[in-house]
């Protein structure tokens, strides 16, 4: 989500939180909640809010939500590979289906007609595709970071990954909670060796009700169900709304995760690998111009989880 630095600020002064803000730069109002640290961080894009935890500025009325193409870069493909970082990723109890699962939910991912709902955007390299190639995982054993330096989010991405790849997506699973933070996940971007990568960030979410999607199926644990709805609106927006200048997002900063956060439109979605999660929709712009979508959380047609 790309959010405007003055009100932002004023969030940052809430010692609840541990983040801070600042602008990247006009054009792009990306949304960086870095202040707190290194004048260079990557910004934070895509922050998936807690359940009723929200700072974005109520928008201004427009005459229409859907989000406007800014002139940057779309992802036309992904390879991902999963990072599990921390010393408790070792203990089988900890771990449970989650490893496991989430390499499966990316499997899935791929080609399904939740990925789908992004294609219709495009960018100065193409369209955006459906494709993921899922490399598996890596475990880090080491004391894992919280979050709130998105440079060592790239660091540790740039440290395990050995050959990272162009349309590299590389999420990083700790094994921390997210305590009094107000988020659940963002995604970002860095370079490692030259090369540019998409990264994102996730906190342990089990137990947390804050970033539960409460899935009753009993197909998956708790925290490997909130973890795949996060994984969805991450990627989704890494996919349509990626890198420098930025690509997707509507005219207060949300990108198509932001947009639809929180919102179900059906019990489960199936992925093409057969698998079945509760996962949110993603914002269709055709959609809600054809009044086709199911509502979001402002009553806007515009959501899509291709179910």
């Amino acid at each position: 989500m790309r959010i405007k630095w003055l009100l932002l600020s004023l969030i940052s002064a809430l010692a609840v939180f541990s983040f801070g803000q600042n602008e990247k730069s006009a054009e792009a109002n990306r949304q960086d909640l870095s202040l707190l640290n290194a004048q260079h961080e990557p910004p934070r894009l895509g922050i998936h809010w807690a359940r009723g935890f929200n700072p974005a500025p109520r928008a201004a009325k427009t005459n229409t939500p859907d989000m406007t193409y800014h002139g940057g870069v779309i992802m036309p493909y992904t390879v991902s590979e999963s990072i599990f970082w921390g010393p408790r990723w070792n203990n089988s109890s900890f771990a449970a289906d989650k490893i496991t699962g989430l390499d499966s939910w990316y499997t899935g991912f791929s080609d399904s007609n939740y990925a789908k709902t992004s294609d219709e955007y495009g960018g100065s390299n193409g369209q955006v595709g459906s494709s993921v190639t899922h490399n598996g995982h890596l475990i880090d054993t080491s004391a894992a970071a919280n979050g709130s330096s998105t440079s060592a989010i790239v660091a540790e991405v740039c440290k395990e990954i050995g050959n990272p790849v162009e349309n590299g997506y590389y999420p990083v699973y700790v094994d921390v909670g997210r305590g009094h933070a107000g988020y659940c996940a963002y995604h970002t971007f860095g370079s490692c060796g030259g090369v540019t990568v998409q990264v994102a960030f996730f906190f342990n979410l089990d137990g947390d009700a804050g970033c539960d999607p409460q899935d009753t199926s009993r197909l998956h644990s708790q925290g490997l169900a909130a973890l795949a709805n996060v994984s969805g609106h991450e990627l989704s927006e890494a996919r349509t709304d990626p890198d420098t200048p930025g690509a997707w997002y509507d005219h207060h900063g949300a990108e198509n995760g932001d947009k639809c956060a929180w919102t179900f439109n059906v019990p489960l979605v199936t992925f093409s690998n057969g698998t079945r999660w509760k996962i949110q929709g993603e914002w269709s712009n055709n959609a809600y111009d054809t009044r086709t979508g199911y509502p979001n959380s402002a009553g806007q047609p515009g959501c899509l989880d291709g179910h």
